[in-house]
């Protein structure tokens, strides 16, 4: 029983090697240093989106709740859509995301947000009030597609 119990302790000492250990921290200050010395240094972003320019702009209101479901209105207050949970998973998520920022921001949270249509086929949405944006196409095409139904009501 004694043998037992002093193998199981080496084996636990074992479990994450130390060497693998190092390996990981070396990865992340590596990582850290490239970072920094891109930003110190002012290199340009290369991963975005293509910037275009727009075709087709409107300013929705968007509220949601945690089951999913979510309401788009017009600025005017007329309804464009009343999403299930089912159907607006997606746009409920996005409603989410802007009233985190706001909240950060400490503005409104009930002021309207801008749908853009770019000639390059992207859809994205910007909130004006806290200068968030995002591009829908980096969500998936569905997603995007949800985006782009509202544009076209």
């Amino acid at each position: 029983m004694t043998q037992t119990a002093t193998n199981t302790r080496a084996h636990d000492k074992e479990l994450v090697p130390r060497v693998m250990a190092r390996a990981m921290l070396t990865l992340v200050l590596a990582c850290l240093v490239l970072v920094t010395l891109a930003r110190v240094t002012g290199r340009p972003l290369i991963a975005t989106p293509p910037a275009g320019e727009t075709l087709q702009e409107r300013r929705i209101v968007l509220s949601g709740d945690m089951s999913g479901a979510a309401t788009v209105r017009a600025e005017d207050g007329t309804l464009i859509a009343d999403l299930s949970p089912e159907e607006g998973g997606f746009v409920s998520g996005v409603w989410r995301v802007i009233v985190r920022e706001r909240t950060k921001h400490r503005v409104a949270m009930d002021g309207p947000v801008t749908l853009l249509r770019h000639d390059t086929g992207r859809i994205s949405i910007h909130d004006p009030s806290t200068g968030w944006s995002a591009d829908l196409m980096g969500f998936g095409a569905d997603n995007a597609k949800a985006f782009a139904k509202l544009l076209a009501q």
